[in-house]
């Protein structure tokens, strides 16, 4: 069995941005080629996902002659159209590539591109990407794999359609050029029931590889995603479109604006409420005062004995016996009479 223990960061740095533990997730809009090769429309999607709040855009560099071979194979439920037409039609040209890194750059949101190819990963190691995202169709193309890593750039790869011993292969060849690298549990179909989207997964991958791990997610909405950051996801994936009305095999399982918006808001929402310290908290006693209890008192005389018939707990909690201390007075004497409701002290018990 191959094994891999990963590489010992827990956190590593993307075009300036720590991703891992510690760090807010990193939201990534995957638009792959939901642009339908339009590079105007690929320009307005970067706007629409800066815009929601999204930390980084992510595209597909596709070169469809070097990447595959003419097939008039299609992509099974997603498509009826070829897959070779699919890819040949949502090409962007290295131009046009260029073009929409350099408005990335000028907006202030991270352009990331996914390579399936070795002339893919060559155009844009010569874009000056912080970065490459592997796709899962390419975890096990070790040649690939080699390719890129020999690059020396950090990489994200995605693990849809592997066994963990797949994983480890390709995990221990990157390690072997020491470079820094990001798991995403992912599912490879389209869109992912929620009962396959296996966050648990997380939690397995961040075990054995001891690396940081996120998701990529395929299923409708948000929730999911949001449930990933609970389990420690670094990363979080989606399908990002402007619109589930254009046409391609992607558009109906991705989000628009809104959507890319309140799963940035509630990702890091989700992060800021994973502390572990079960203790009161400062701002928490003012509530402590008026929320709690103190022992008070039927009317009573000096010498009479508390039973449950004349003592009882009120608010508010600030009296000297608090009401867990209740049992504590059962069956001791009054020192002196008590009008009702009145907050026993110890100074007033035999």
């Amino acid at each position: 069995m191959a094994t891999a223990c990963g590489p010992k960061l827990q956190s590593i740095r993307i075009g300036g941005r720590d991703i891992g533990d510690g760090h807010p997730p990193f939201v990534i809009a995957e638009v792959g080629i939901n642009h339908n090769g339009d590079v105007n429309l690929a320009k307005q999607m970067v706007h629409a996902a800066k815009e929601a709040g999204a930390h980084c855009i992510k595209f597909q560099t596709h070169l469809t002659g070097k990447e595959m071979i003419h097939t008039q194979m299609t992509p099974g439920a997603i498509s009826k159209e070829p897959l070779w037409d699919i890819i040949q039609r949502c090409e962007l040209t290295a131009g046009e590539e260029r073009a929409v890194k350099r408005l990335c750059d000028e907006v202030g949101i991270l352009f990331l591109s996914t390579p399936f190819s070795r002339e893919a990963a060559d155009q844009l190691q010569e874009l000056g990407i912080p970065a490459y995202k592997i796709g899962s169709g390419e975890i096990t193309n070790l040649p690939l794999i080699e390719h890129v890593a020999k690059k020396g750039l950090p990489m994200i790869v995605s693990t849809g359609m592997t066994e963990l011993d797949e994983i480890a292969e390709t995990v221990n060849l990157i390690e072997r050029y020491d470079v820094p690298l990001i798991l995403l549990q992912c599912t490879s179909t389209y869109p992912t029931a929620y009962a396959d989207v296996k966050l648990g997964a997380i939690q397995v991958l961040r075990e054995r590889f001891g690396v940081p791990v996120g998701l990529s997610d395929h299923s409708v909405g948000i929730y999911t995603a949001l449930g990933a950051v609970a389990k420690g996801a670094c990363v979080l994936e989606k399908h990002f479109t402007t619109s589930r009305q254009l046409p391609g095999p992607d558009q109906g399982l991705s989000l628009e604006p809104h959507e890319l918006k309140e799963l940035v808001k509630g990702a890091d929402a989700i992060y800021q409420a994973l502390g572990s310290e079960k203790a009161i908290l400062g701002k928490e006693r003012p509530v402590l005062g008026f929320a709690r209890a103190s022992v008070v008192i039927k009317p009573v005389a000096a010498g009479d004995r508390f039973t449950d018939d004349n003592l009882w707990v009120k608010r508010p909690a600030d009296g000297e016996i608090p009401a867990r201390e209740y049992k504590k007075l059962l069956g001791r004497v009054a020192k002196v009479s008590m009008q009702p409701d009145h907050q026993i002290k110890w100074s007033e018990v035999a």
